[in-house]
């Protein structure tokens, strides 16, 4: 009887939840099909047949080849690279910068704690936007025309048209090599965090062979310099105005927030251990680099992820500066020679949805293998 009755009562829980799920898959039901009798009224047909159609534009900013004949599929992988180079670059620029204020926002030294106090009070109340327009507009449009172009250092000039630098002419065969050196730093670095005894020996092989990949890698590059043409710079390699307007201004919007982050998880520490670092000898910087950060990432990775997805989401604000990134060539330009809006729409919605999975795994990856080897 009394098995009877929780039997019952297992079932009074269950049928309202499977009675909200039945009635959950009616409304997207019949939501899909009166958008498929509406699109049918007005003669749109739905599919992807477009994708190979010829795109028939330029892109000013690509990694991979495109030329105007390629189809919408190549603007689609374009868009794409582009947006995962600004968010790799953003989040590692704003955790760069956001730690360095972070740790000026606890200096004892009280000048550099206003000053990181100030950098943070008024980068986030200044919207995104209108500082991606100043970083452009301002920074990067202002900047002086080509024949009086800034000389940051020897061969790395700056002018209204972007950044210039030297760029690597690599052979396959240096490649090859290059690729296995940073292969063999990554094996060396992983072996090291292993428990086996014979690790060290490992390290020592595989940090032998990455130099000596290295330097065989290193004899086979010739370096091309950009040098002033009649109207512009050419050769090497440039980082159009567009590009570096969207990364400072992702960057440094971030990092004031991380900024905050870093200086909560540090205050969230015992003050005993870092009055136990400093009994020990360890200087300011080294209690806090040492002692307290190790213990505070417990604290910091959760909201830490959470900034790097609102970084990566807020790329797209590129559509506002004319940089291709996949919301403004895609969600864009494809969009209206087109007119595919639901694909177009549900494609660009599942690329940012994926990247943000993906990264959200690799942080929570990051954050059990933290407190895994945290004491």
């Amino acid at each position: 009887m009394r098995h009877l009755l929780d039997k019952l009562s297992h079932l009074k829980t269950l049928i309202p939840q499977l009675i909200l799920v039945a009635l959950i898959v009616w409304v997207f039901n019949h939501i899909a099909q009166n958008v498929h009798a509406n699109l049918a009224a007005r003669g749109v047909k739905i599919g992807f047949a477009f994708l190979n159609d010829t795109a028939g534009f330029d892109i000013i900013f690509h990694l991979i080849d495109y030329a105007t004949i390629n189809n919408y599929w190549q603007v689609f992988w374009v868009g794409i690279l582009n947006t995962l180079l600004v968010a790799a670059l953003g989040i590692f620029f704003a955790s760069l910068f956001g730690f360095i204020v972070g740790f000026g926002r606890v200096s004892r030294n009280k000048i550099i704690a206003l000053c990181s106090k100030g950098f943070v009070e008024t980068i986030r109340n200044i919207p995104l936007l209108l500082q991606l327009f100043f970083w452009y507009f301002v920074v990067l449009r202002g900047a002086p025309f080509p024949q009086d172009s800034i000389t940051i250092v020897e061969s790395i000039y700056i002018n209204n048209r972007g950044l210039y630098l030297p760029w690597p002419i690599i052979t396959l065969y240096a490649a090859v090599l290059f690729t296995l050196s940073v292969v063999c730093i990554l094996i060396s670095l992983y072996l090291r965090h292993s428990k086996r005894t014979w690790r060290s020996y490992s390290i020592a092989i595989w940090l032998a062979l990455a130099v000596i990949f290295f330097a065989i890698a290193h004899t086979e590059l010739t370096w091309e310099y950009p040098t002033l043409g009649k109207f512009n710079f050419v050769g090497g390699m440039n980082l159009i105005p567009e590009f570096l307007a969207l990364v400072l201004a992702l960057s440094t919007y971030t990092a004031a927030y991380i900024a905050e982050i870093v200086r909560m998880g540090i205050q969230s520490v015992s003050k005993g251990q870092y009055e136990a670092a400093r009994s020990l000898g360890f200087a300011h910087y080294q209690s806090l680099r040492l002692i307290m950060l190790p213990q505070a990432m417990k604290v910091i990775v959760p909201p830490l992820t959470n900034q790097y997805l609102n970084l990566t989401k807020n790329s797209s604000l590129a559509a506002a500066i004319a940089f291709p990134d996949l919301v403004s060539v895609f969600a864009g330009t494809v969009l209206n020679q087109t007119g595919h809006a639901i694909e177009i729409i549900a494609m660009t919605m599942g690329v940012y949805l994926f990247i943000s999975l993906c990264l959200s795994l690799i942080m929570i990856l990051y954050e059990r293998r933290s407190a895994w080897h945290s004491p």
